[in-house]
């Protein structure tokens, strides 16, 4: 019986951390903007230091679309 290498299954365990990581980041950073757009939505006077909401709901999508991109690349090229 052949057994795999100790530094083999170190590097497959590294490697599932790191994608783990990534995983774990673009979902948190997701969840940020998904926040700050709900409050754009609900209470949009409350911002004052955007005077065009729908310009700063754009730039929150923008990143939703970034991290569930990185997302996606991750699970169709990274994931085994």
């Amino acid at each position: 019986m052949v057994r795999p290498r100790r530094s083999t299954l170190l590097r497959k365990r590294m490697r599932e951390q790191l994608i783990k990581a990534l995983l774990a980041h673009a979902q948190g950073d997701i969840q940020k903007h998904v926040a700050n757009v709900e409050v754009y939505l609900t209470n949009p006077a409350g911002i004052g230091e955007h005077s065009n909401i729908v310009e700063a709901i754009e730039q929150e999508l923008d990143m939703i679309a970034k991290y569930q991109d990185q997302i996606d690349m991750i699970n169709k090229y990274f994931k085994k």
